[in-house]
């Protein structure tokens, strides 16, 4: 399964009544929205059909969340459903989901795409021979070890699609500060020259979840349920997850 059809499942099962994206390009992903919608991407040029209420912001995504109301186009401002496929580089990357999970809900889900590079010359930082490659995934794979090892509050779920992977961010907590204070640091440490040591169960995909199986788990009914009633307690998703076979 292709991402974008992965993007479009999430919307059927979880139905989120907000969707927030990062990295627009020709409009694909939007077309998936039937709901409010805020979309941010310094050069976008759609191409397609959008139809939703949405909110285009020609803005890199960092300016977009300096802004004293980032979400005013919402009616409340959080999240229910996002896609980061911003720059293809993983201190953007992790900056995005940070700065994400700051207006998320425990019932909220955040899709982070190009995460699983089938190829070292994928996983390069420089986009030199991309067009030969076919893609271009950055290293931004390396923040699935990172919110593993800092964050084991999160449930972090790699999803076999195509071309490049896709990982599920859950049970966010926008109070959390953890990834913020260790933001510099790994920085840091992911900027390393060409070509990426890029771990083996990365290019295997050897803890990848099908993304037929994740759409199909009874998890997103119990959290939409949950997130409509008001009642997406962390403790109260942990269990819809755990119930629906993800945790």
């Amino acid at each position: 399964m292709r991402r974008h059809a992965f993007l479009r499942g999430l919307h059927d099962v979880l139905q989120p009544r907000t969707y927030f994206e990062i990295g627009v390009r020709d409009g694909m992903s939007l077309t998936h929205s039937r709901v409010p919608s805020v979309a941010v991407d310094p050069a976008f040029a759609i191409t397609r059909e959008i139809e939703c209420d949405v909110h285009l912001v020609r803005t890199t995504s960092d300016e977009f969340f300096a802004r004293a109301h980032p979400f005013a186009h919402f009616a409340e401002p959080v999240v229910d459903l996002a896609f980061i496929d911003g720059m293809h580089l993983a201190e953007y990357a992790l900056r995005d989901l940070i700065n994400t999970e700051h207006w998320c809900r425990p019932g909220s889900v955040v899709l982070l795409d190009d995460m699983l590079p089938r190829t070292v010359e994928e996983a390069g930082r420089a986009r030199t021979g991309a067009a030969e490659l076919g893609a271009w995934a950055g290293d931004v794979y390396k923040i699935t070890a990172a919110l593993r090892r800092l964050r084991p509050d999160l449930l972090v779920v790699e999803v076999d699609t195509e071309p490049t992977g896709t990982v599920l961010v859950l049970l966010s907590d926008p109070a959390d500060r953890t990834l913020l204070r260790a933001y510099d640091a790994l920085a840091r440490a992911f900027v390393t020259s060409d070509p990426q040591e890029v771990p083996s169960e990365v290019i295997e995909r050897r803890h990848a979840l099908d993304p037929e199986v994740v759409l199909a788990s009874s998890a997103w009914a119990r959290v939409r349920r949950l997130r409509d009633a008001g009642r997406d307690s962390r403790d109260a998703v942990v269990e819809a997850y755990r119930a629906g076979g993800l945790l």
